[in-house]
């Protein structure tokens, strides 16, 4: 290689999940091959502004937050270029930030939802990880759940509310007949468990609808099953594969952002999963039909239940995002398996760059 690969790590963002994506991009910017690869961050303010940050500025930050990274003294604004306020063009992307290939860490809404992926298909751009359609469809949890449940994988079964056309009595009416309490109420588009609300009787769904509502126009409220939380890790190549599953056992009353953030001794992380060796098969076949079935590329975490009672699976949700520090449950799933966090970055990137050529060769003419 004549000389390092651009890396632009994209990062911040808009969404409830802001800090995560800060401790997301400084495990990425911080592992990196030297070697092969120089990061350019790129963070996203609570604003929406685009900022161009120096590597030392974004390792040395607090991280408390995105604020003394993104939005303060010695950043450089991106002007005329993605910046929603400028509503500049796009297609010279690459080139105004000097960059070969992106790596999209915003986790949440307008960053994992394919917002984000768009807008660097527009520009002409390689980037990692789910492309537009696997990013929309996996960000929301509702359409996922439609189109596994029409492939025959199981679901927990689930009730929708929307915001401009569901009123509470005919909802808490559903909520009894299908699904009964304890249940979980949580906003069909985001990530972290950010705005989910465990309801132990009726006369707290309310009030957990209000809090799911600030973050979603449409929200789900899931049965409630006595269950293990299982995940794993999908890399994609010719074929995908699957990591060693982890499992995460919640020290809160669920795995909650609190349980995930903010209390350090939240949740005991066990990577492998203590599961017999046909349970290991059996989700690793599981995850790679959700991957399929779901158009995904590049990556996921597909997380699952594990009913204790019964022993049988459900699908929970997939992440085309997840977490990616390197205690993060993807990379650690990998590193159990065998592929060092560094190694699978650099893997990330290269199946980023193949899917962009690939795509390139293909004819735009009649």
């Amino acid at each position: 290689m004549s000389r390092r690969l651009r890396v632009g790590i994209i990062f911040g963002g808009r969404s409830g999940e802001h800090e995560v994506s800060v401790r997301s991009a400084r495990g990425i910017l911080g592992a990196l091959d030297p070697a092969r690869f120089e990061p350019v961050p790129i963070g996203i303010d609570r604003s929406g502004a685009w900022h161009l940050l120096e590597a030392r500025a974004l390792l040395e930050a607090d991280t408390a937050g995105c604020a003394a990274v993104v939005g303060e003294g010695g950043l450089v604004p991106v002007t005329g270029a993605v910046a929603p306020a400028s509503g500049g063009d796009v297609a010279e992307l690459s080139g105004r930030f000097g960059v070969d290939v992106f790596f999209p860490i915003v986790h949440g809404t307008l960053g994992e939802d394919g917002a984000l992926q768009g807008l660097l298909e527009m520009a002409g751009a390689p980037y990692v990880g789910c492309g537009v359609l696997g990013s929309a469809v996996g960000m929301d949890k509702d359409v996922s759940k439609r189109l596994l449940r029409e492939a025959g994988l199981p679901v927990v079964e689930c009730v929708v509310a929307r915001a401009e056309r569901s009123r509470l009595e005919d909802v808490e009416r559903e909520v009894r007949a299908q699904l009964g309490f304890p249940c979980f109420v949580k906003p069909a588009n985001l990530g972290s468990s950010v705005g989910v609300v465990k309801v132990r009787a009726p006369g707290e769904l309310s009030a957990a609808l209000s809090q799911a509502f600030r973050y979603d126009r449409k929200v789900l409220i899931e049965r409630g099953i006595d269950a293990r939380e299982i995940e794993a890790a999908v890399l994609d190549g010719r074929p995908p594969v699957v990591s060693l599953p982890g499992e995460i056992v919640p020290r809160h009353e669920f795995y909650s952002y609190e349980a995930k953030y903010l209390d350090p001794n939240g949740a005991e992380l066990l990577v492998p999963a203590p599961l017999a060796p046909e349970q290991t098969h059996e989700v690793q076949a599981l995850a790679l039909r959700v991957f399929e079935v779901l158009e995904l590329e590049g990556l996921a975490r597909v997380d699952f239940f594990l009913d204790r009672g019964t022993g049988k699976w459900f699908v929970n949700e997939v992440n085309t995002l997840p977490g990616f520090t390197e205690v993060s449950m993807y990379s650690r799933m990998w590193q159990e398996t065998g592929l060092s966090y560094r190694d699978l970055l650099t893997r990330l990137i290269e199946l980023g760059l193949a899917r962009f050529e690939a795509r390139r060769a293909l004819s735009v003419e009649r």
